[in-house]
């Protein structure tokens, strides 16, 4: 039998990032829990089966309390999905994952990042406790985006000196002479997401003056050849696009003091079809030793569009 539950908020200045605009994160709560929501200035009026109605006064409650501490400027439907995956279908408020998911909270210049699933904090957790870790698995899980929110951390602590993020430009073959333009605008295209995402955590004249210096160097795998990679945050994307040889190549320029993540989807290979994909065999060869830690990451680890974990089921169907 359906049941109801009345929230109040003190403060009303918070309750539009709360809500979302027209009510759009109460609808959202709506429609994934089967659940009526009606608010009156700063209470809300909740009917629905007992364990959706202490989902939704969970995820509410923690939400707000973030917003209050200033742990959250804003809140995205991705934030309250994310809440849900962290809360028991019981509703068990701040759980210990909960708290151990906000300690895992990475701060940049511009703004905090919060795992969004168990898995992303294993990863986050991994990252700061082993000095290799390969993310694995498909697009849009946050493989890539918090490998570098953890760099940047890092680097902004001082732990490391530099910045270091490479891709295979496969594409092309890592034959870029074709495309038009010096060699920085050749390789721009293939290496633009980890642009995006230091735009993300890094203010404009802060990151062009570390890569001016030399301390944030964004580049092709092909030019990684033949160095010694000591005191840096080192990330290889993409890495399925590596061949054998090329990992080993780039797992094997770590230096002293430095840590290594190498992501990639092993299903998702841009190679001609002769040439194995180097990720696929690093993970079997490398798998029996400790200190390199293995994250695989799943469609439900997907935070993008709800529609991206619909679009990879369809295809896993197929």
């Amino acid at each position: 039998m359906p049941q109801e539950l009345f929230l109040e908020f003190k403060n009303n200045t918070l309750l539009p990032f709360l809500f979302g605009e027209h009510n759009t994160h109460l609808s959202h709560l709506e429609k994934t829990l089967n659940v009526s929501i009606a608010d009156r200035g700063n209470t809300l009026r909740i009917a629905g089966e007992d364990s959706a109605l202490r989902q939704v006064e969970s995820v509410l409650n923690t939400l707000y309390k973030k917003l209050e501490k200033k742990d959250m400027t804003d809140i995205s439907i991705a934030d309250i999905d994310a809440q849900l995956r962290f809360t028991g279908s019981e509703g068990n408020g701040q759980t210990a994952e909960d708290e151990r998911r906000s300690a895992l909270a990475i701060r940049t210049k511009k703004k905090t990042i919060a795992p969004r699933t168990h898995n992303q904090a294993a990863y986050i957790e991994m990252i700061r406790n082993k000095d290799m870790v390969f993310g694995l698995g498909p697009a849009g899980t946050g493989k890539t985006y918090l490998a570098v929110a953890a760099g940047v951390d890092m680097f902004l602590q001082g732990r490391v000196e530099r910045l270091v993020f490479c891709r295979p430009a496969v594409e092309a073959g890592e034959n870029l002479g074709f495309l038009p333009g010096d060699m920085k605008e050749k390789i721009d295209p293939y290496l633009r997401p980890v642009y995006d995402a230091l735009h993300d955590m890094l203010p404009f004249d802060f990151l062009i003056k570390r890569m001016e210096a030399g301390d944030i160097e964004i580049a092709p795998l092909a030019f990684m050849r033949g160095r010694t990679l000591s005191n840096a945050f080192v990330i290889l994307d993409e890495a399925q696009n590596a061949s054998s040889m090329q990992i080993k190549m780039f797992l094997t320029r770590m230096g002293e003091s430095s840590r290594m993540v190498i992501t990639g989807d092993p299903r998702q290979s841009d190679l001609p079809g002769h040439v194995k994909s180097g990720l696929n065999e690093a993970t079997d060869i490398l798998a029996d030793i400790d200190e390199i830690g293995f994250i695989r990451f799943d469609r439900k680890d997907v935070v993008r569009h709800a529609l991206v974990a619909k679009v990879l089921k369809a295809y896993e169907n197929e």
